[in-house]
């Protein structure tokens, strides 16, 4: 008996119990957060991880459902598993900054469809560098890893003394700034070319004002856009791997310490 009347069998309350943490993690984690994902797929992994945690460490579940302790206990691993996913969301974000960049001198900015991710508007440009890095995520195991946290994060923040502490937190909130920084430097080779162009397209209209260079400044900027990200997309691709091991070692960093 669990509170109030509450009958439930000791071990199926202690899988609920730890499958808040991995569940909260999933939810706010790219690929297992993206809305195209169904909820039922998600739910199965999250039991099926829990099982595994149940195996490998002697979860202690709170005696009482409904009491204070228990919500607290709750909200403590809601706090660590949204704090995990959240920390790899913002690492995804960094592509969407670069795409708005690179798309507004290129004069696509007005390119956009639904993201399958979170099933809103975004830049055609962003969805194709979020489609690169989810790929390049998964090939380097990232969900593994992922997976391999959620795990650890038992011994080194137990339930019942999981509260993050002000230094995780304030590493959470610089993180967050390496999002802007990652999307600046993705966006620099072809931000760069698209900005020296238009300062010369800018020096053409101030020296020759007779002539309509919207006719061909558009044009230019869009044909020498294509053929830049054509060729700095190699580069691009390896400081998307960067981006990537960034977001595990922070999340290393935030279960570890």
């Amino acid at each position: 008996m669990l509170g109030f009347g509450l009958a439930i069998e000791p071990q199926l309350w202690a899988l609920i119990f730890v499958m808040v943490r991995i569940g909260a993690a999933f939810m706010a984690a790219p690929v297992f957060g993206a809305v195209s994902l169904p909820v039922i797929v998600r739910v199965s992994l999250t039991g099926a991880i829990g099982l595994l945690v149940l195996a490998a460490h002697p979860i202690v579940p709170p005696p009482s459902v409904f009491a204070v302790t228990t919500f607290v206990s709750i909200a403590a691993e809601a706090l660590v598993g949204f704090a995990m996913g959240f920390i790899l969301q913002t690492a995804f974000a960094a592509p969407l900054i670069a795409s708005e960049l690179i798309g507004g001198s290129m004069g696509i900015g007005f390119a956009s469809s639904i993201d399958p991710q979170n099933g809103r508007s975004s830049p055609a440009l962003g969805q194709f560098f979020s489609i690169m890095l989810t790929l390049l995520f998964l090939s380097v195991d990232g969900h593994l890893v992922l997976v391999d946290m959620l795990v650890k994060s038992y011994d080194a923040l137990p339930p019942g003394a999981a509260w993050l502490g002000t230094e995780r937190l304030k590493a959470i909130a610089f993180f967050g700034g390496y999002a802007f920084l990652a999307g600046l430097l993705l966006a620099l080779p072809v931000g760069f070319l698209l900005l020296c162009l238009n300062i010369v397209v800018g020096m053409m209209s101030r020296a020759a004002p007779a002539l309509n260079l919207f006719s061909v400044g558009l044009p230019a900027s869009l044909a020498v856009g294509v053929i830049a990200l054509a060729i700095a997309f190699p580069a691009m691709g390896d400081y998307m791997l960067v981006i990537v091991s960034e977001s595990l070692s922070a999340v290393q960093t935030l279960v570890l310490g």
